[in-house]
């Protein structure tokens, strides 16, 4: 079982990822989808928690070793840069999605030196408008983004090219298809919810349950 699967197991261990293609959720988009994926409830499982922690800084030292500092994307990413950060003794800030409407007015909050290289560490990408928007608030400040880390992927092509177009390296723990794929091996879905889930990647804004 190579790494990717691993961190499914995992996330499929905690129920931190639910299946539900006969009964979908609906995302804040409006959005039809039969997964939901909340890597935060991971963090109350301190062996789990470990295992993810240990995966994210491998990535982290191998592929973004020259960062001079980890960022974490607010909300859900902060804990986890921060659990990073620590492990590879790395000073540690994080991103709101939009400046703090009173005191200071931060956006990027900790300290920080322009021209610093940042690793940037996320929990979950969908469409990747969100982790880029936090790209573009540290390139603001004048920090140097030397790539993205994250615990999880939709996997969609829209998020695929965004993070191409703009050049930014990305490396995501485990997918959306490798987690697919290990659930219908444990028996977790069959093959009509395979194929219904499987169909739902490939247009999600239009997909409506059949």
């Amino acid at each position: 079982m190579n790494d990717a699967k691993v961190v499914a197991e995992k996330l499929l261990q905690v129920n931190a990822v639910k299946l539900r293609p006969q009964e979908p959720f609906t995302w804040a988009s409006g959005w039809k989808s039969p997964i939901y994926c909340d890597n935060r409830s991971v963090l109350s499982f301190p062996f789990v928690r470990d295992f993810i922690k240990s995966e994210l800084c491998n990535v982290l030292f191998e592929q973004f070793g020259d960062a001079d500092c980890i960022a974490g994307v607010a909300t859900g990413a902060i804990a986890w840069g921060a659990l990073a950060a620590d492990q590879l003794k790395l000073p540690f800030i994080y991103v709101r999605p939009k400046p703090k409407e009173h005191g200071l007015g931060n956006q990027v909050e900790g300290l920080f030196e322009k021209g610093q290289k940042i690793a940037v560490v996320e929990d979950l990408v969908s469409t990747g408008k969100s982790s880029l928007q936090a790209v573009d608030a540290l390139l603001a400040a004048g920090l140097e983004i030397v790539g993205m880390v994250s615990i999880f992927t939709y996997d969609f092509s829209v998020a695929r090219k965004a993070f191409e177009e703009r050049g930014i390296r990305y490396q995501p723990l485990t997918s959306y298809p490798v987690l697919l794929e290990l659930a219908r091996e444990k028996g977790q879905i069959n093959d009509e919810e395979a194929a219904l889930l499987l169909k739902w990647s490939e247009d999600p804004a239009n997909w409506n349950g059949i």
